[in-house]
């Protein structure tokens, strides 16, 4: 336990910063859920759509140091791979 005002302080912030950075996670895991599921069952517009709003949250939670950028960059590759595929181009 901690016996300072200081470090009180920083356990507060390390939680609130713990419970956003959970929070990002989830929200980036859903949106690559969300494509994967439009790539299986929707249509191309609705798969692109998808694509895009998971590319800016993958952006974004890299950005906030949640992910490191090398792996937002893999994933971001991964699903355009798989977009480029659905469509029918060569990658």
């Amino acid at each position: 336990m901690a016996h300072s005002r200081t470090a009180n302080k920083r356990i507060r912030q390390n939680e609130a910063a713990r419970a956003r950075n959970r929070w990002r996670l989830t929200t980036l895991r859903d949106a690559v859920k969300d494509f994967r599921e439009q790539i299986l069952h929707g249509t191309m517009e609705q798969a692109t759509t998808s694509f895009r709003k998971a590319s800016k949250i993958i952006d974004r939670t890299a950005q906030k140091g949640v992910i490191h950028k090398n792996q937002a960059a893999r994933r971001k590759s991964r699903m355009s791979a798989t977009l480029k595929a659905k469509k029918g181009v060569k990658a």
